[in-house]
């Protein structure tokens, strides 16, 4: 065996020379650098994310899993969990020992375990696999590895974390679309499964990129990419996807996620026809369950802005009954959070969501947060809180959806232009106000000290488009607030005030981060 240090020297004059660099840590990923919020919302965050990857590795068989393997693995050494980071690696490197990216993840493993001499080990068996720097060639093809290796690390940056704003996702989103063109270059000749490996990841990033293309899953030259991509292995996907539910999933989430709702439905619809049983295709219930959110969604949108008349209702009872399937055979926080939405949605006047319609939906909907809240990760998402403060508002109980509104935007991540929390929690305390529950000076202190907040969490234009609203819908409190404000001397919110009404921004869309999560 050679020596550590002399292993180490090789390494860095081969990885200088190398047109790539096998393995997760140094990616230009946010979760590899330094965490720019709290440590706390960074753990939730990695969690979040790692409870997903683990319902995406139900739904992969053969080299996929490896994929969703790895980024677990690389989830739980940023997550300070080094035995079982070190587990994970060790066990891909057994039922799959070509897999570049292992090896490469378990030297990192293992120098900050200090464990030298398996460091050594590990990066003698990569430059084997590559190619590089040993006497015996290897055996196979050192570019099918390389293509699976760039696949890899192409399909990790959907998953990063801190994407806060645009300009952000589309940086890491294009190196990883970067990286699949690379995977493609070096796998012209791999095998069909493994063309479909990588059409599947391909695929898995241009949705994630759809607000910048076209609406048809092919439309890859429309947000800018000069890549070619798999296009001849996603027919070959389409045409056994009729018999066979998990392709007929992805290819549903695929068509969903690019605005395609009504082909999203038909395919779901086919999932279900083979194989009925929630406990077996759960996916295809959520997926579906999802469409229907998204029409009602996006019908009451489209109502609230006078194009088009009330969004049809049994888009949510079909949604309940699905989402209701699936709690049966699949309880968990997504789910219960999912559920929980349609019945607030359920149990609201539609327009205004001013006032109840169904009080027991209401409480249905109370009871499912309430379950979601029970995981360990659900109380940390401010989806939860907003959604579980309005119930609590239409039920009279201001105080305590006041509570929830103000954790919703504690547990918010600076940057998010999710700002809904912030209006609530000002409307709120404005109707305490009019119903003299609440004195001038202690809503005073308290709009002061959340505007404050606000703008230290939301783009400040954001902030300033809430309080125009709030102002606008609120106009006698804001008033008589402004009154006892320059009263005791406090005219710089004043000033604020009628600024922001006299500005002139846009309505914010319809809030719709759960849908998101």
């Amino acid at each position: 065996m050679e020596n550590p240090e002399e292993a180490e020297v090789d390494i860095d004059t081969l990885i200088d020379e190398m047109d790539y660099i096998p393995g997760h840590f140094h990616l230009e990923m946010n979760m590899n650098f330094e965490p720019c919020s709290p440590v706390n919302f960074r753990g939730r965050d990695m969690k979040l994310k790692r409870d997903s990857l683990m319902y995406e590795l139900e739904l992969e068989s053969g080299s996929q899993q490896f994929a969703v393997r790895n980024l677990l693995g690389v989830f739980s050494f940023h997550l300070e969990e080094m035995e079982q980071a070190k587990e994970i690696f060790l066990s891909i490197s057994q039922e799959d020992p070509d897999n570049l990216n292992t090896w490469a993840n378990l030297a990192y493993v293992y120098d900050r375990l200090d464990s030298e001499q398996e460091e050594a080990d590990c990066t003698k068996k990569l430059a084997h696999l590559m190619g590089l720097g040993s006497e015996d060639e290897s055996q196979g093809d050192p570019r099918l590895r390389a293509a699976r290796c760039l696949a890899e690390q192409g399909y990790a940056y959907v998953f990063d974390i801190g994407l806060v704003d645009e300009e952000d996702r589309m940086e890491k989103l294009t190196a990883g679309l970067m990286l699949y063109d690379k995977a493609l270059s070096y796998g012209q000749q791999i095998p069909l499964e493994e063309k479909r490996t990588l059409a599947w990841c391909y695929l898995g990033m241009l949705l994630e990129r759809k607000e910048t293309f076209s609406t048809t899953p092919m439309g890859i030259h429309d947000c800018g990419y000069s890549g070619t991509g798999p296009l001849d292995c996603f027919g070959k996907a389409i045409e056994i996807a009729k018999d066979n539910p998990p392709t007929l999933n992805r290819l549903a989430k695929i068509f969903h996620f690019l605005g395609k709702q009504e082909m999203a439905m038909g395919i779901c619809n086919m999932a279900l026809n083979l194989l009925q049983d929630p406990e077996l295709n759960w996916q295809a219930y959520c997926t579906r369950a999802k469409i229907h959110i998204k029409l009602y969604l996006r019908d009451l949108e489209r109502a609230k802005m006078g194009l088009g008349g009330m969004p049809d209702r049994k888009n949510l009872t079909s949604a309940k009954e699905d989402l209701e399937s699936v709690v049966k055979v699949c309880p968990c926080l997504k789910t219960y959070l999912d559920i929980g939405q349609v019945y607030y949605y359920m149990g609201v006047d539609a327009m205004q969501e001013l006032f109840p319609v169904d009080e027991t939906a209401l409480d249905n909907a109370l009871e499912f947060f309430a379950k979601a809240m029970e995981f360990d990760l659900g109380d940390t998402l401010p989806e939860i809180q907003l959604l579980r403060g309005k119930c609590l508002r239409l039920k009279n109980e201001e105080s305590n959806a006041i509570g929830c509104f103000k954790r919703a935007i504690e547990l918010d991540d600076v940057g998010s232009t999710y700002t809904e929390s912030f209006r609530c929690l000002m409307e709120t305390l404005l109707i305490l106000f009019s119903q003299k529950r609440v004195n001038a000076e202690m809503l005073m202190q308290e709009v002061e000290l959340w505007v404050k907040k606000a703008e230290e969490k939301y783009p400040k234009q954001r902030v300033r488009q809430e309080l125009r609203l709030v102002c606008r819908n609120h106009t006698t409190e804001v008033i008589e607030l402004s009154k006892a404000m320059v009263t005791r001397g406090n005219t710089e919110l004043v000033k604020m005030l009628f600024e922001t009404i006299k500005t002139d921004f846009s309505k914010p869309k319809l809030n719709e981060r759960s849908l998101s999560f």
